[in-house]
């Protein structure tokens, strides 16, 4: 049997086809850093691409903002943001950007007997909270929206990122869109002057905060209230429904997304319509350079999402994200082809 047959029989049933990996003497190792929303995720598909391509993703989850600098530096060979740039930064920075996962942001508490969705809040309520507005927990802005819990006279203590943060530009833009007193007074960023709390370092820092402080409400990517056993609130939608968290909700809020219309694929999903939809879902973007000094290191990343894109659903669900439609992947890879190209001007995919 030739090595030919033998890796074509090894790859059935566990790749898509068997044109991903060339067989080379060394493997191509890429690097990336930006979000931490998705790094769950990426960090499982690197572990799962590791096995059966013999390449390294390494992954620095240090938030949108420092993904966005270091892509812009040319210190990694992929940055990540859950804020989607612009078409004029794009056009700036001469990049490119894609969306690669689909998940969502939830708002967690730490309050003794309050389980895991049981609490239910609105937009216009946490924009009070987290304005510093609603003080106890018992405040009758709370209390009306939750007849069947019993909530103390105790001080919330509000937990937000220290950091530039994909997160927090998903979580403030859906605020700014149910609060015109937040649009005014605070607006929407990844970075912004918080008007009340501690800060905490990515969805890891506010995860920790929140489960060491008695009271405090903090908000982060749905993987990390799931993983400590948070307890996060179902949140009121457009459609007046209270949501709770989960693959199919954030995948209810995609269904009006349209990335053919999208330039740049400049798209945010907070606060979609839809009676089913989660309204603080959002996808998390992978950002390149359009002209690649390393058209080598380029196509290993391209060849990691396409792994991920194939072979990356299973994973992603389990974890409460969502993968992205073959209608998009589809529009990406046209991308891919069309603007990402090496310095002498030839297309890094083919």
């Amino acid at each position: 049997m030739t090595l030919k047959q033998i890796l074509s029989g090894m790859a059935a049933g566990v790749f898509a086809t068997a044109s991903l990996f060339a067989i080379s003497s060394h493997a191509t190792d890429i690097t990336g850093a930006g979000a931490t929303f998705p790094f769950p995720i990426y960090a499982k598909w690197a572990d799962e691409y590791k096995k059966v391509s013999g390449n390294s993703m390494n992954y620095q989850s240090i938030g949108s903002g420092g993904g966005i600098r270091q892509i812009g530096a040319k210190t990694v060979d992929f940055g990540a943001s859950d804020r989607p740039l612009t078409p004029d930064e794009l056009a700036k920075g001469g990049l490119v950007q894609f969306p690669a996962i689909i998940g969502g942001v939830v708002l967690v508490v730490n309050l003794d007997g309050i389980a895991p969705g049981a609490m239910r809040l609105t937009g216009p309520v946490a924009a009070d909270i987290f304005l510093g507005k609603i003080k106890i927990w018992n405040d009758k802005a709370i209390t009306e929206l939750n007849p069947g819990l019993k909530l103390p006279a105790d001080p919330i203590t509000v937990v937000r990122r220290s950091d530039g943060s994909g997160t927090t530009f998903l979580f403030t833009d859906y605020l700014a869109k149910v609060s015109p007193e937040w649009k005014t007074k605070v607006g929407a960023d990844q970075s912004v002057a918080w008007p009340e709390g501690v800060g905490g370092k990515g969805n890891e820092g506010v995860s920790a905060y929140v489960q060491r402080i008695k009271g405090s409400i903090g908000y982060v990517e749905y993987a990390y209230a799931k993983k400590n056993k948070m307890a996060h609130t179902a949140l009121r939608n457009q459609a007046g429904n209270f949501i709770q968290p989960d693959d199919l909700t954030f995948q209810a809020a995609t269904a009006n997304a349209d990335w053919s219309k999208a330039p740049g694929f400049f798209l945010v999903l907070t606060d979609q319509p839809g009676k089913d939809s989660y309204p603080i879902s959002g996808a998390s973007f992978i950002i390149m350079h359009k002209s690649q000094d390393n058209p080598e290191k380029a196509l290993a990343v391209l060849k990691f999402f396409e792994w991920s894109f194939k072979n990356g659903g299973k994973s992603a669900t389990e974890m409460d994200y969502v993968p992205m439609p073959d209608s998009a992947v589809k529009l990406v890879q046209a991308m891919w082809k069309n603007d990402i190209k090496s310095a002498t001007g030839q297309a890094v995919w083919k």
